[in-house]
């Protein structure tokens, strides 16, 4: 969560889904930064707990992370999947109504669906460091 909200950039956020190298680019600087906050906290955490980590196992982990992560925020993708899975309608809960701006909130279905697919994959990742 840190690095996903904290270290990204408004910029980063606002633009990250849309068409074109513009959301490329800023998907890949969100990702970069997401991914070098998790290998900061994951070296601080193995330096302060003692932990032996394999060096190439983490760098798999980290680059599974920013994988998957890059894939859901470019945002598409991700519409597309819950569309292929029957999650539309759990997708589209909270989100304007088209032509108006009517609900501005995180809260939304898309969030939720977001969030819990990077958990799952930071979970994988931790699996793979194991």
């Amino acid at each position: 969560m840190l690095a996903d909200h904290w270290a990204q950039t408004n910029r980063q956020a606002a633009t990250k889904g849309r068409p074109g190298w513009d959301g490329r680019r800023a998907c890949a600087a969100h990702v970069t930064s997401y991914t070098a906050t998790a290998a900061a906290l994951l070296a601080l955490t193995a330096w302060r707990t003692g932990l032996d980590l394999n060096a190439g196992r983490c760098t798999l982990a980290l680059l599974v992370s920013a994988a998957s992560h890059y894939w859901a925020d470019r945002r598409t993708t991700l519409a597309h999947l819950a569309r292929l899975l029957g999650k539309q309608g759990f997708f589209d809960l909270g989100m304007p109504r088209p032509g108006r701006d009517d609900n501005p909130s995180l809260g939304t279905g898309a969030y939720a669906l977001d969030q819990s697919w990077h958990i799952t994959w930071l979970f994988i990742a931790a699996l793979i460091i194991a």
